[in-house]
Formats: C-alpha cells, structure tokens, sequence
C-alpha cells in the first residue's frame, strides 16, 4: 500500500517499531545506522545467546523488512553530505533523538525541509519537542511512571510494577506510524511535508483506560491491585485461579455486562457452588446496589469467594469452553508459550516463521493488498553500498503552485462508525481529530458498555455521565438506529452510500446477520474501505468469542510478562490490548485510504486486535521460538539498566521510578543516596516528595519520574503545556475534561471541540443534512420504531 514511499529511519528503540509498522505495510524504509550499529543491537537477548550485532533478539523485533546503511550523520562533512543527498529524495525521516540533538548539527526539521519541502519529519522523544520536561532523560520505565499506567499496576502491598517487556516505546512509535501516513495522505493534496512532534508520555496516556482523566472530572480515582481494579471500598475482581493455571473473569454489573455475569452465576449454581438466591441477585443492578449500600461488600466479598471455589475446580480448558458454549466473559491466562501454539492463530497461518524463527505475523488482513512478509531483519550495513551508490531518487511528491488551503489532514473524509466499547472507538477517535466527519452509531437496544464505565463526572453514575466514553468519542455525530430491522438497514445502508470508510467491531456474525457485510456494502459503494475489529479476528475457533480488552490481554501474553517473579502474574492495568492495537488500525486504515486515493480501489480489513497487540511482545516471542526461552517476569528489574525500579517517597502510596543506564549515572546516584543498594536507596527517597526527588535526580542526568496517579497526572506540567487536557461542553456533564490530540502537527494541528454525543443526538440532524431525508420519511421511521 505505502510502495510508492521512501523511508529514512534514524531511530534507536524509541521509534523503530514505527519503521517497522510502515515496511510491514509497503513503504521502502532504509535505516540510518551509526559506526557500530543501532544500541538495540548490543542489547540481549542474542539467538544462541552470543553477543553479536546480528544476533539481537531485540533489534529483530523491530527492524524487520528494513535496508540497513551505516552512516555518521554527526561526523564528517562528506558523511553529512550524502545523509543530505538521500533526504533530499525520501519522502519520510524518522528520529527519536534528544529534542534539538539533529539541529545542532544542522539537520533538524527547518533545515531539511529548506531542501525537501515535501519531508514528512517526525520526532518521537519521551515527553515532546516542547514543554518544561521536554529535555529530561527517561527509560521505559519512566515514561510509564510519568502516563499513569504504572501507578495502577501490581499488589497494593508492593511498589507499583512495569510490564517486564517494556511497552512506552511500542506505544509512542505505533503512534508514530499513523501520523506519519496522515501527514502522507494531506500530501497528496498540499504537496507538503510537515514536522510531527510524538511524546511517548502522552501517547502511554491511552494505557489507563481515561483514569488520567477522573480528577479532574471529580471522579473516583482507581487504585492499585493485583488482578483487581480498587475503587473507593470496592474491589472489582478480574483475576482468578484455577486448577492450572489463572483466567481472567470480566465479573461486572450493568446492562452491558450483567447478562454474561447472569449466565455465570447460572452455571456455578448448576456446578452446586451456590444456592438459587446468590444466582438470582440482580446482576446487571448489581454495582448500583454496592455503591448505595444497599449491598453490603461482605456479601460481595462471599459471592466473590463463592467464584474463587467453583474456578478452583475447573481447567482453563474447561472454562474456556464453557465460555464459548454459554457466552461468558472468561479468558485463560497464556504464557507466550502457550500463545506461539494457540489454535486460533494457527487457523489463521498468523506466525511468519524466517530462517527457523518465529516471528509476529500481519497485523490485519486486507482483501486487495494483502501484507507480505518482511523477511529477516537486515545485517549491518548490508545495504550501505547499494544504497549510497545508487542514481539521486526523485520525490514522490512536489507543491503544486497554489497549494490548496488545509486545517486537519482528513478533511473531507467521511466514516460511518459502528464501533463500540473501547478499542475500535479509539480507531475513529483519531479520525476525528484528523478532521474526518464521524458518525457514531449506537442502539439503545444494546447500550454501549463505554457508557457503564469509569470515570463519571461527579460521580454520577448514568446513560451520558461517563467520561470514558466522552473521550473515546469526542468530536462525532451520534445517532441511534437499530440496524436490525429492514427499515434500519436501508438508513445504514443509505450511510454507506455517503460513506468513505465504515468501521464495526461486533462479532462476525451480527454483520452477516444484518446484511452489512462488506459484500453488501460494496454494491452500494463500490470503492469503500470497511475495517472489521474484534478480539481475535473473523475467521477461526475464537472467531464468535465476544469479549473485551482484559480477556485478549490474558490470552495474548501479556498477563504473563507483569508482575513479580515469587507471585501470580497480575496482568497490565484493565483492558491492555484496548490500548495498543487501535494504533496498529489506525495505521493500517489509513494507508488502505492513501493506496485508495493513488488507485481509486476500496477494500476490506479483517483486523484481529490480539494480532496487532502482539508485536508490542515481539522480543519475548522471538526469544522464546530463537532461545526455548519464556521471558521471565521480573518485576521492576532490568537485564540492563541498574540501579532500577520504583522507591517508596514521602506521604500515602507515593512512588518514584528510577534507572541508571550507565556508570555515570550510578557513580551519582550513589553519591545522593550513599550507596546503590535498594534499602540505601529507599531510605533517601522516601524523605522527600516524587517531585523533590526527581528534580534532584534530573539535575544529575538520571532518568527518573514521580509515578502519577490522580491529581498527579492532572497537574503535570508537562502535560499542561503540551495542553494534553481540553475542556470541551456537553448537554448533561456542562464542561468536561477529555485528552486532546496525542501527535502535534506543525502545519495542519489536529483539534478536537466536542464532548461524545449523548445517545442519538445528532439523529435527525444526520438525517436530513446528510441524508436529505423528508419529514415523511422520518414521520415512517418514527412510527417503524427504527428511531431510538
């Protein structure tokens, strides 16, 4: 799909996962390495476990399908000279340096595109190109303490915890990926490239499921606990054990997800493990009837009790298939591996297996540009010659004379969006931020569970209180439609007509049933793009498995890498892959839509959100299938970096994360503390405040970063002046605060002005201004009941 694009890749692991998201997809990407190669190639593990260049089992997750050229950019004037002779012929640089680190030497985004107009330039750096933090050093592990998702991670009797494969880089460079084909696409009109500015911090912001968000929006801040979500005085269980293993129950209350927690307790009463009134609660009334008291917790905790026994005797075999066989909420938990030899994903010949290793397969599945495999990952300099040699390439692209005026770079795309919950909303969010013109439909027959989640505006739980799904959906047109009946179909179908691109993440068979599936799509708009998103794809045994984010986070490997070593994995926080694969859509979505607009042919994506999340455990995949090898989980430890981990501060459950990355750093951490050891360490940072302590450490070079949680993520200030938080109005909240924009553009800023819709607010609007419809017409719709 990106064939026709060319590629400059400077990064180290901060953004190399961006240059691999775009050969995946087609674009020729040539990676820029210094005399001695990349960092990520002297990092382990190695295949065979002999250090080599060629041999990183963390330089191959990322660096596939690229051309590898050796060249000092920051050396000599004649070394200089051919990076600039090679830029002035890409249409894409990539690079993950210190902010200002490339202009210094005269190769920053003002000085190249002097001589590329069209250069698409990103930057991908832990906290932005701006802000008063923008220069401090980092780690993944604190860019993860300064975003939130680690405060709310781990047993609440231990230090917050990491994902032991580290995850803000996949975050931040996935990110990357899409805005880079954004910016592409506006190109293709304009003619012009831009800068686009990438913080890892604000785009490991999504990982805490709009919990960043709840105070400012007095709302009930989560707490840490292991296979837990703590709110206040309720603790909401989603890990449980069993005879084999663990498994992840999605054991919630309200209409959304009361039913599947019905048909639960309608099971264990069959088993013998409760008596009729424990499984004739009112389950889906059931978290009102907690929050009022008017259940009391000890209750609570007894039918949770009763849960733990009835799982205890069962096999995750055993649950599984009694979830698939009664439509639970039940996920097991897998080990990488177990996931290398799940059945789903040998079904859908997922893996690609290179030179006797396996590796993450396609992250979707596209009906006319199929993803190729990229091959192995290159040696180094492998292609200096052939590339340094080669005739000066031509531009894709030059400014035309008059440039048309652009605000966002889709203005003027047009998206029916039939996503819901989390991760598919954060797909069109995107979208919308991007300029595209979104509209949401919902059916009051089946309420979005986004709307039953936290954080809810002054703790008013109710239909249009909830600042989740506010964010997820800000800037879209919502209207309600049930798509069932035939009268409802010919409104969605009437959509599709005026639509670009439509999206759904229901299971397969809704669509089918409807007749909405891409087949029926494509006779009444023959070009359209239709992205299908679900857990683990539209075709194989898990196919129907409806469930959410928690459950592919389990199956997928990633409870299995969080946690500590002498303890039960605990998993990431909430629903994991939610988080991650929207980006790898995203940007899959918008090259189907920049191949569309260079040929004119639309098509189908079948994309499996377990399938995309799984690059972001690349390295412990690769280990595993290279080595035989189950990458350990390790807490906070670092095979590399030392002294690292989260510290005990001064005041109630106040942390610091902290990493040394080389002898320096250490020789001055010692001298602050007195000593390296973890006791010495604590015993100073937990005299003074996260913030005292970080700025001392900062000052020394350290990587460091108070873990926010609440007020702390709130009153950031790096996250304020990037203006990371927008108040925006809504009919029933007033004002609320939602996240803007993750990615600055330079020349065509993405914005977002509006709160989520309220369930059909846009209803009549949509349909005459964008449909035409009549009052007749309506007056029919009305009387059909197809109208919500």
């Amino acid at each position: 799909m990106l064939s026709p694009y060319r590629v400059l890749d400077l990064t180290n692991e901060r953004g190399q996962l961006a240059g691999a998201m775009l050969a995946y997809l087609g674009a020729e990407v040539i990676a820029i390495e210094p005399p001695g190669g990349s960092p990520t190639r002297h990092r382990g593990p190695f295949a065979g476990d002999e250090p080599h260049p060629d041999h990183s089992v963390t330089h191959w997750a990322y660096n596939r399908g690229k051309q590898s050229v050796v060249l000092d950019v920051a050396g000599s004037p004649e070394q200089r000279a051919a990076f600039v002779e090679l830029v002035a012929g890409t249409d894409v640089l990539i690079e993950s340096g210190t902010p200002g680190e490339l202009d210094a030497f005269g190769l920053g985004y003002d000085d190249l595109a002097a001589i590329n107009p069209a250069l698409v330039y990103a930057s991908i750096s832990p906290f932005g190109q701006t802000g008063p933090r923008s220069g401090w050093v980092a780690t993944d592990l604190t860019v993860w303490a300064s975003a939130g998702p680690l405060a709310v991670t781990g047993d609440d009797d231990r230090a917050p915890v990491r994902p032991s494969v580290p995850q803000a880089w996949a975050h931040a460079a996935s990110e990357a990926a899409g805005a880079i084909i954004a910016a592409l696409y506006e190109r293709g009109s304009s003619g012009l490239g831009q800068h686009l500015d990438i913080s890892a911090q604000q785009a490991c912001a999504q990982a805490t499921q709009s919990t960043i968000l709840a105070a400012s929006n007095n709302s009930t801040i989560p707490q840490r606990g292991a296979g837990r979500i703590k709110v206040g005085p309720l603790v909401l269980q989603l890990l449980w054990a069993c005879s084999d293993g663990h498994v992840s129950i999605t054991f919630l209350f309200g209409t959304a997800l009361g039913p599947a927690t019905t048909r639960l307790m309608d099971w264990i009463h069959e088993e013998g493990f409760c008596d009729e009134a424990t499984r004739d609660k009112d389950w889906v009334g059931y978290g009102q009837l907690l929050m009022t008291g008017a259940e009391p917790l000890s209750e609570f905790d007894r039918v949770k009790d009763v849960v733990t026994a009835f799982c205890s005797q069962r096999t995750k075999a055993e649950l599984i298939h009694g979830a698939l066989e009664r439509r639970l909420l039940i996920a097991p938990v897998l080990m990488v591996d177990d996931v290398m030899h799940a059945e789903q994903l040998e079904s859908r010949n997922y893996w690609d297996d290179v030179d006797g290793v396996r590796f993450p397969g396609a992250f979707a599945r596209l009906s006319e540009t199929p993803l190729d495999s990229p091959g192995r990952p290159p040696r180094l300099g492998a292609h200096t010659s052939q590339i340094l040699h080669a005739p000066a390439r031509q531009r894709t692209s030059s400014p035309p004379v008059e440039p048309p005026p652009t605000s966002r770079p889709l203005e003027g795309l047009k998206v029916l969006d039939l996503m819901w919950v989390m991760a598919g909303p954060a797909v069109t969010r995107v979208l919308t931020d991007l300029g595209a013109t979104v509209i949401r439909v919902e059916s009051s027959h089946r309420i979005d569970t986004a709307r039953t989640l936290l954080p809810f505006k002054d703790e008013e739980n109710a239909l249009e209180t909830s600042v989740l799904f506010s964010n997820l959906n800000a800037g879209k047109r919502g209207i309600a439609v049930d798509p069932s009946s035939p009268e409802g179909r010919a409104v969605i179908l009437d959509l599709v007509a005026w639509a670009d691109v439509v999206t759904e993440s229901f299971s397969p068979k809704a669509m089918r049933g409807w007749g909405l599936d891409y087949d029926q799509l494509r006779t009444v708009n023959p070009g359209v793009i239709m992205m299908s998103s679900c857990l683990f794809g539209q075709t194989g045994p898990l196919s129907g498995f409806a469930g959410y984010g928690t459950m592919a986070a389990a199956m997928s490997g990633f409870f299995g890498v969080t946690g500590w070593p002498d303890r039960a994995p605990c998993g990431p926080f909430g629903a994991y892959t939610d988080y991650i694969s929207p980006r790898f859509a995203v940007a899959t979505l918008l090259a189907a839509l920049d191949h569309r607009r260079r040929t004119g042919v639309g098509q189908y994506i079948d994309f499996a959100q377990a399938e995309g999340a799984l690059h972001a455990l690349a390295p412990a995949i690769i280990e595993y299938s290279a080595n035989g090898r189950i990458w350990p989980r390790v807490g906070n430890d670092d095979a590399d970096f030392h002294p690292h981990g989260v510290f005990a501060s001064s005041g109630d459950d106040r942390w610091i994360a902290l990493a040394c990355t080389n002898d320096e750093q250490r020789a001055a951490l010692s001298a602050i503390a007195g000593s390296l050891d973890a006791s010495a360490i604590t015993s100073w940072t937990s005299t003074l405040s996260p913030d005292e302590a970080t700025d001392l450490l900062q000052a020394h070079s350290i990587a460091s970063y108070p873990v926010h949680n609440g007020e702390g993520l709130t009153a950031d200030p790096q996250l304020v002046a990037r203006g990371h938080f927008v108040t925006v109005p809504h009919p029933v909240m007033g004002a609320v605060t939602i996240e803007a924009s993750r990615v600055r553009m330079s020349r065509t800023p993405s914005r977002v002005d509006t709160a989520g819709p309220m369930l059909g607010q846009h209803t009549f609007e949509v349909l005459t201004e964008v449909l035409g419809y009549d009052d007749e017409r309506i007056a029919d719709l009305l009387v059909a009941g197809v109208l919500e």
